[in-house]
């Protein structure tokens, strides 16, 4: 029997304002244990909470950026369960009056083409505790500094049908909050993550499988493998002719597998109910105004641009504007050296690879925007050819200065003149006598391999200074006279 996969994602992002969503205490990542827990995260009694307008604006933000409803009018509610970590026994969400209705995004897949994924819906609500389950010798330690961190859960259609469909709509989810500015998008800190429900059906029903849940999963290399895990998890289980039952699970990296948390809840499991201490938030028309007048060019837009004015490949302007600092790095360059194919050959070749490297972000590059722009004019004028471009940048990352003053510390300056160029290759040659007569006796096919090595002496021979495109030009001569 042939499966067709079902996935709809619903991804938290924590809105990057100086405070929680209902008090003043602070969302600093990593300070110490209950050290960011006023009494109103805490539920003490008599406490009320007073909603942050940077976080509706956000929440705003966002749904202008995916072409959503945004409503008018949108009501906070109470979703009660006990947990631990969950000091007042609720948490204030939004359930039938969300802030941003249905919009849309549209992901890029790995062979060039386009697809629209359908968003639900995008909420405010606040995040719950940590519960820390480490060096308590059989007990939980709780951490209540990001309880009343504000989220926006952004909930998508089950438009999604691949694994790899799943982690392309992610990262653009990714790539515009961080665009927007309202999310950091910092994966390893808990900064965006995602459930990823899943469920399989026979191709050509229409009718949706059981889905199972998984939890708080946080890289999409991980996004991927526990959707792939799942799916073959839930078809072996219908073809051995059981039954998948609606449940949480959680994806454990180390064994490569989902395994269940919880059996499924249901919205009445959670008694919603509106907020009885939060006034319903009305959005004026003048708010949205002002944010839709301020919005940031976004990432498909950036990307359609990189191709229309510097004639990029749809490859390279995705992978320049998936990220709003690499795309500025990438413009940067092209702005010293006024190349935009080399330019982004650069940015994603040789620096991409020392900042995977060294796992740096492009904020932190060694070699800034102006010193590769200026190493790239060195390039177009002849002064260095590609190949000692490359030691020039490595010496750049180094810190040893500017190109120039590395070609000229270092005498990297290409040699371009005609009459050196000859009377190195006539050395060459004369060094190499008896390749020179098979290479004269010879067919095109096996000229062609043996002409490299010549070009290969020749380099080799001048360190690498020769102009390659004159070395080979002067030499075809030489062999063919």
């Amino acid at each position: 029997m042939q499966w067709e996969t079902v996935i709809g994602l619903e991804i938290h992002a924590q809105l990057a304002t100086q405070s929680k969503i209902f008090s003043g205490s602070a969302t600093t990542f990593g300070a110490e244990p209950n050290t960011q827990a006023s009494l109103v995260d805490l539920g003490m009694p008599g406490t009320l909470p007073v909603l942050n307008a940077e976080a509706v604006r956000m929440a705003c933000k966002f749904g202008l950026a995916i072409d959503a409803e945004i409503a008018e009018k949108n009501v906070f509610a109470r979703k009660n369960y006990f947990y631990p970590d969950l000091p007042k026994g609720y948490q204030t969400s939004q359930m039938d009056h969300p802030i941003v209705g249905k919009g849309f995004l549209d992901i890029t897949l790995e062979d060039g083409s386009t697809r629209r994924i359908g968003i639900t819906r995008a909420h405010l609500e606040e995040d719950a505790g940590k519960s820390l389950h480490e060096d308590f010798h059989g007990m939980s330690g709780i951490d209540l500094n990001r309880a009343g961190t504000p989220l926006l859960e952004i909930v998508s259609e089950p438009d999604i049908r691949s694994a790899k469909e799943a982690v392309a709509y992610v990262k653009a989810i990714h790539a515009l909050v961080r665009y927007l500015d309202i999310c950091d998008g910092n994966m390893a800190e808990g900064s965006l993550r995602c459930d990823c429900n899943v469920s399989v059906r026979p191709k050509g029903q229409t009718e949706f499988g059981t889905r199972a849940e998984i939890k708080n999963v946080n890289s999409f290399r991980f996004i991927e493998k526990a959707i792939n895990h799942e799916v073959q998890r839930q078809i072996e289980l219908i073809e051995d002719g059981g039954k998948v039952v609606q449940e949480t699970r959680l994806y454990d990296p180390s064994k490569d597998e989902t395994r269940s948390m919880r059996s499924k809840e249901e919205a009445n499991d959670y008694r919603y109910f509106p907020c009885p201490d939060l006034l319903p938030v009305v959005i004026e028309q003048s708010f949205l105004d002002d944010i839709r007048a301020n919005l940031p060019e976004l990432p498909v837009e950036k990307r359609a641009r990189f191709e229309r004015e510097f004639g990029l490949s749809t490859y390279d302007a995705d992978v320049l504007a998936a990220s709003r600092e690499l795309a500025d790095y990438f413009e940067a360059v092209n702005s010293v050296c006024g190349d935009a194919k080399l330019s982004a050959n650069w940015v994603m070749g040789e620096l991409s690879s020392l900042l995977n490297k060294d796992n740096l972000e492009i904020e932190q590059s060694p070699v800034s925007a102006e010193q590769l722009g200026g190493m790239i004019q060195r390039i177009k004028d002849n002064t260095i050819s590609g190949k000692i471009a490359k030691m020039v940048f490595e010496a750049m990352a180094a810190g040893e200065g500017s190109a120039d003053e590395i070609i000229e510390k270092k005498g990297l300056k290409q040699v371009t003149d005609s009459g050196a160029i000859e009377a190195m290759l006539d050395e060459v040659l004369a060094a190499n006598a008896e390749q020179v007569e098979q290479y004269r006796a010879s067919d095109e096919a096996k000229r062609g391999k043996m002409f490299g090595f010549f070009v290969g002496q020749a380099m080799k021979a001048s360190k690498g200074k020769a102009n390659p495109g004159q070395v080979n030009q002067l030499l075809k001569e030489k062999l063919e006279g």
